[in-house]
């Protein structure tokens, strides 16, 4: 006989939790946040995750949905931010409240395995220089595209540190209102194909994406 070897994915306390949690019912905004603070039983703070399921194709550069927006609230995180600045812009970002400023005496440092940050910006003046720690930084290299190079240095550096800038794109979405607005014009059909919201550690709560839609 044999035996069933497979493994149950969760946890007896996140099935519990599941079990009170309708599947088939998409509940207004409100009512979702409400579920899901009631899930939020893990021994931490857990977040809020937002998951939503577009009407797009990825594969097409022109339904290619991303880009920057701001939470009102910010996200509760506190982050070590590094720029890349000379000048007028760097005395912007150290008044901004930037942790560390530098210009080739910073590339160096980072060169030689200096990571001690969560972000770092440039202007658009160090970005020729942006290479040479391109390999160190990974996916924290500043680029124009997500508002990490930019000469809007110190509203850059204050968003970050007061935790409301957010990026969003097609498979990682933050700001529900923000990917409305970002509709690709030749997207057809249905855009908002479905919504769900969920502690880290808890069930997802389906949204009703009508009413959602709404209300921004």
């Amino acid at each position: 006989m044999r035996k069933n070897t497979k493994k149950n994915l969760h946890s007896p306390r996140f099935e519990a939790l599941a079990a009170n949690v309708d599947k088939e019912v998409a509940l207004p905004f409100e009512e979702a946040i409400a579920k899901v603070k009631a899930t939020a039983t893990a021994k931490f703070v857990e977040s809020v995750d937002l998951a939503i399921r577009l009407g797009i194709d990825p594969r097409k550069s022109d339904q290619n949905v991303r880009g920057l927006t701001s939470l009102p609230h910010g996200t509760g995180k506190k982050r070590t931010v590094a720029v890349l600045a000379k000048g007028d812009l760097a005395n912007e970002a150290e008044k901004a409240g930037a942790d560390i400023v530098g210009a080739e005496d910073l590339i160096a440092k980072i060169q030689g395995g200096f990571k001690d940050f969560d972000v770092i910006l440039a202007t658009e003046d160090m970005a020729p220089q942006i290479g040479k720690i391109g390999r160190a930084l990974g996916q924290k290299t500043p680029n124009k595209r997500n508002g990490t190079v930019t000469n809007s240095i110190g509203n850059a550096v204050k968003e970050i540190k007061g935790a409301t800038r957010v990026e969003y794109r097609a498979d990682k979405i933050a700001g529900f209102g923000a990917v409305v607005k970002a509709k690709p014009s030749s997207s057809k059909g249905k855009y908002i194909q479905s919504v769900t919201i969920s502690a880290t550690m808890g069930p997802g709560v389906p949204v009703d994406s009508a009413l959602a839609q709404k209300l921004v």
